[in-house]
């Protein structure tokens, strides 16, 4: 592991050369836009318009104190309305061109999110590993999203991948470690702009080219880093609060 995650040197620094190989690293900008929302589609992932920043870090949404700015579907009806439907997508791009995008999980795809060290750490031993890693997208709120095939079935609705730790937008404070995005989830797809004025964005390490792996050959390596990070996190406040 790299003593420096930061900088240049270690497996970090290889991999950080990696990734600016395997894909787009920097947020789209408005030309490129619609054709990173293609391409997210064109891979099965279905999207749905999002809110998007208002000025004072407020949300586009009119909600008096929205606790998810930004990051919500603009509609209730997302989950049967989001789609890979080329055409949509593209009236959607154009005709509202401040939104964000959200792709619904458990359809197509899960998502498993981790905080943001747990996640560099985790994509260093899987990259050393050599094992596969479809695509991943960093969040300046402090997470890395792994995209996988879902464990879900979609044409049985009677049978689910049972997991205790599925991530409903509502229980997302719930769960600081690992969260398991699949059905009735959902999770911002790059590119999208977060509340502030520093640019804050969600873009793609790996774009959605890769395939999309299935989510147990990931899971053992971003559970351990979660509960190094977890503990890492505990010692620390633990050592504040004896001072």
């Amino acid at each position: 592991m790299s003593a420096e995650f930061g900088g240049r040197t270690g497996l970090w620094g290889k991999l950080s050369d990696w990734l600016r190989a395997s894909g787009p690293t920097e947020a789209a900008d408005d030309s490129g836009r619609e054709a990173l929302l293609l391409a997210a589609a064109g891979a099965g992932l279905p999207l749905s318009p999002a809110a998007h920043p208002a000025p004072g870090y407020r949300c586009s949404c009119d909600r008096v104190g929205c606790p998810t700015p930004a990051r919500h579907p603009v509609s209730f009806a997302w989950q049967t309305q989001s789609t890979t439907d080329r055409a949509q997508i593209e009236r959607w791009a154009r005709h509202q061109p401040q939104a964000n995008f959200i792709t619904a999980t458990g359809m197509t795809h899960d998502v498993l999110d981790v905080p943001l060290e747990a996640g560099r750490s985790a994509l260093e031993r899987l990259v050393d590993a050599g094992i596969e890693v479809g695509p991943v997208a960093e969040s300046d709120d402090g997470r890395l999203l792994f995209f996988t095939l879902t464990r879900g079935t979609p044409e049985d609705e009677d049978e689910w991948w049972p997991c205790e730790l599925d991530c409903h937008p509502e229980t997302m404070d719930e769960h600081p470690g690992l969260r398991w995005h699949c059905r009735g989830s959902y999770v911002l797809i790059p590119p999208a702009r977060l509340p502030g004025d520093d640019g804050r964005s969600v873009r793609w390490l790996r774009g959605p080219e890769h395939a999309l792996p299935d989510p147990l050959t990931l899971l053992e390596t971003l559970t351990d880093a979660c509960a190094r990070h977890g503990a890492q996190q505990d010692h620390a406040t633990s050592g504040w609060q004896r001072f």
